[in-house]
């Protein structure tokens, strides 16, 4: 959670009143992720008050996917559940995603009915779908989404991973076999504003396709192999013309900007390769990709 004091009480709440009512054996982890507000306070409280839950509070922001990381790392159970602090996954839809569990499934996403997110997120969405279906081979008849449970095998899998960037629900996939997805409710959030920005989905898509994939490095290699031929091919009609035509002017303009085509394009492709690099570095130096600086259970 991050930054939902004036929710996150109500919906812990529900939850447990919900799981209690089903005679559920449960345990609740709450993350706080460098929330600025009173969400650590709201939580910790909870967690003081009931031994099935556990509040974790993270030393700064460091995103959804390391957030889940370190829940998963906390929890115990057979299944894990991962839902969000906005009630839009409402607590009584928990029990459709254990039944199509308990038929044998690995991981099972909800498949939200009627999506109330804002167009962009949508449109996010959608894109995030399509590299899911290139990188991590989502079938196209698999509906994905933050609201899961995966199975306790899925989940160890993911916490021995060593990834600087962490990305669940690729990860779910790339460790699972026996996947499915199952109708549930998506209600609109109490909060209308989303946290989930477009600059935040772009950097999602950034680490999906530099973390995961090779897909900008042969792209990249492609547009590589390209120029080159196309610069062949100007040096050899400019070479048959010099040799066949007398030109009177000297050439200085078409030499710059070809030199600036091809030093721009050159420095694009080194850009990139500095990426994976650092990319790497970071994976293979840095075993902790967030940090706790609490941990309250009765």
């Amino acid at each position: 959670m991050f930054n939902s004091a004036g929710q996150v009480g109500d919906t812990v709440d529900r939850i447990v009143a919900e799981l209690e009512r089903q005679g559920l054996s449960y345990e609740l982890i709450l993350v706080n992720d460098g929330s600025s507000d009173n969400s650590w306070a709201v939580i910790a409280d909870r967690a003081r008050t009931s031994p099935r839950i556990i509040a974790v509070n993270l030393l700064r922001n460091y995103g959804q996917h390391n957030a889940n990381l370190a829940g998963f790392r906390e929890s115990s159970g057979d299944y894990v559940i991962t839902m969000d602090d906005d009630l839009q996954n409402p607590p009584d839809q928990v029990r459709v995603l254990i039944d199509e569990a308990m038929k044998g499934r690995d991981v099972v996403f909800g498949a939200f009915q009627t999506k109330q997110a804002a167009g962009y997120r949508r449109l996010g969405s959608s894109m995030i779908t399509r590299i899911n279906r290139r990188v991590f081979a989502q079938p196209a008849d698999l509906v994905v989404s933050n609201f899961r449970i995966m199975r306790r095998d899925v989940v160890d899998r993911i916490c021995a991973s060593r990834t600087a960037y962490p990305y669940i629900t690729g990860q779910a996939l790339m460790y699972s076999s026996n996947r499915s997805h199952v109708s549930v409710r998506h209600e609109p959030a109490k909060v209308p504003t989303s946290r989930y920005s477009m600059t935040r989905i772009f950097r999602l898509v950034l680490t999906i396709l530099f973390s995961y994939s090779l897909f900008p490095l042969r792209l990249a290699a492609v547009g590589g192999f390209v120029i080159s031929i196309v610069s062949f091919l100007l040096g050899a009609a400019y070479l048959i013309r010099g040799l066949l035509v007398d030109t009177a002017l000297p050439g200085w303009t078409t030499l710059v900007v070809l030199l600036a085509i091809f030093n721009g394009v050159t420095i694009a492709l080194l850009s990139m390769l500095g990426e994976y690099v650092v990319r790497t570095l970071n994976a293979v130096s840095d075993e902790q990709t967030y940090h706790v600086v609490e941990r309250v259970q009765r």
